[in-house]
C-alpha cells in the first residue's frame, strides 16, 4: 500500500514523497519511493508502481535490480567520466569494506545510515565523517536516475541532518600550523643527506612553500604549462568545493617559485614528474624519524606560503592571484597578520635548491 508524506523544503515549498512498501508474512520484501512537486503527481506515480508490481514476476525483476551497495559503489566509479580523486577513491573504497555496503539498496534507510555515521566517528573527527557521508551520498543521487536502483535519495538527506544534529558529523576545524625556519632547516637537512636521486624532496619542499601550491598541483604541473614572460603557470584540476576535474587556473609565480622551477631539468610533461604518494610517504617518514618536529603536514606549507605573502604586505587580490583563491573569504582568515618582514630573506636552502645552472647540470 503507497503513502504520500509531506516534507516541507528550505525555500519553504513542499515536498511530496510517495512510498510504496510491500511485505510477505510480515517481512518488508521490497520497498521504493520518489518524491515530487505536486500531491496528485506523487499520487499517480504509486498507482502506476502498484500495478506494476503485481503483474506476475515482477518483484523477482526488481530483486535482480536491487544490488548490495558495494555494487552501486562498483558502477559509480566505473561509470563516471570523471576520474575519482585520490581521496575520493580511497573513501568510496573504505566503505565498500563496512557492513553497509553488504545491504541491497532497498534495505538502507536513514537509520542504518546514521549508524554508519556512528561507526565512523568512533575512530574519525565529524569533519572527516562529513566527507565520507558526502562522497556516498553523490552515488545516492545518481543511482536511481541512472540506473534504477532503488537508493533512497531523502533517507540519506534526512541522515545527514540527524549526524549533523547529533555531532557526528561537522566542519573541520581552522589549523594554523606553520613550521619554523628550524623545523624546515632539519627536514631540508635530512633529505639533502639522504641524496635522494629519484625525488628531489628539497626542491619539493621549497616550491611547496613559495608556490602555495597543493602536493597533487605540484605533480600535475607541466612545463607547457608554464609561462615565463607572466611569471605564472597553469594549475589543472585545481580543488574546487563543488567542481575539480576541468578547473584549470593560471595562477602567479612569486619570484622564488619560479626560480625553483627554472633549476630543473627541461624537456616535456610534468616538471615534477613524481607520483604524490611518494611525496608523502618521503614527507611522514622524515617527520617520524626527526625529532622536535610534532604534527606537521605537507598542506601546512601551503598556509605557510600564503601566510608569508601576507607578511609581505600583499593584499587579498594579489595572494589570491597565486594560491588559486575564487573566493576571498577564504583569505580573510590571514588579514589578522601585522608582522611585516620576509622570514626566509637569505634562507640558505634557496639558494641550495636553485644552484647556477652549470652546476644543476653536473648534479
Amino acid at each position: 500500500m503507497g503513502t504520500i508524506v509531506e516534507r516541507p523544503r528550505g525555500d519553504g515549498t513542499t515536498a511530496f514523497m510517495a512510498k510504496i512498501i510491500l511485505k510477505q508474512k510480515g517481512v518488508v520484501i521490497h520497498r521504493e519511493s520518489k518524491t515530487f512537486d505536486r500531491r496528485p503527481a506523487a499520487s499517480a506515480w504509486i498507482d502506476k508502481r502498484e500495478k506494476e508490481l503485481s503483474q506476475p514476476g515482477a518483484l523477482d525483476r526488481v530483486k535482480v535490480n536491487d544490488p548490495p551497495l558495494k555494487d552501486v559503489i562498483t558502477t559509480y566509479i566505473a561509470d563516471s567520466l570523471k576520474e575519482a580523486g585520490r581521496t575520493k577513491a580511497q573513501v568510496l573504497k573504505s566503505i565498500q569494506g563496512d557492513e553497509i555496503a553488504d545491504l541491497a539498496c532497498s534495505k538502507i534507510d536513514s537509520p542504518r545510515l546514521v549508524d554508519f555515521a556512528r561507526r565512523l566517528a568512533k575512530t574519525r573527527d565529524p569533519s572527516t565523517v562529513a566527507n565520507y557521508v558526502s562522497h556516498l551520498s553523490e552515488v545516492f543521487t545518481v543511482a536511481r536516475p541512472a540506473w534504477g536502483y532503488p537508493l533512497d535519495r531523502q533517507a540519506m538527506d534526512d541522515a545527514r541532518i540527524v549526524a549533523n544534529r547529533l555531532g557526528l558529523t561537522g566542519r573541520s576545524k581552522q589549523r594554523d600550523r606553520r613550521p619554523t625556519i628550524e623545523e624546515l632547516d632539519k627536514l631540508m637537512a635530512h633529505f639533502a643527506g639522504r641524496r635522494q636521486r629519484a625525488i628531489p624532496m628539497t626542491k619539493i619542499v621549497a616550491f611547496a612553500i613559495f608556490s602555495t601550491r597543493r602536493q597533487e598541483e605540484i605533480t600535475r604541473i607541466a612545463w607547457e604549462d608554464l609561462d615565463e614572460e607572466h611569471s605564472r603557470v597553469m594549475v589543472r584540476d585545481m580543488k574546487n568545493p563543488t567542481e575539480k576535474t576541468g578547473n584549470d587556473v593560471w595562477c602567479d609565480l612569486p619570484p622564488e617559485a619560479l626560480r625553483i622551477i627554472q633549476s630543473m631539468p627541461r624537456g616535456k610533461g610534468p616538471i615534477f614528474p613524481y607520483k604524490p604518494d611518494t611525496i608523502g610517504f618521503a614527507w611522514r617518514d622524515a617527520i617520524a624519524i626527526l625529532d622536535g618536529i610534532e604534527d606537521l603536514r605537507f598542506h601546512d606549507l601551503r598556509h605557510e606560503g600564503i601566510s608569508r605573502l601576507f607578511e609581505l604586505g600583499w593584499n587579498i587580490p594579489h595572494v589570491a592571484a597565486v594560491s588559486g583563491h575564487r573566493s576571498w573569504t577564504n583569505l580573510k582568515r590571514y588579514t589578522h597578520i601585522r608582522q611585516r618582514a620576509d622570514k626566509y630573506a637569505g634562507w640558505k636552502w634557496l639558494e641550495i635548491v636553485t644552484p647556477k645552472k652549470e652546476k644543476a647540470e653536473e648534479q
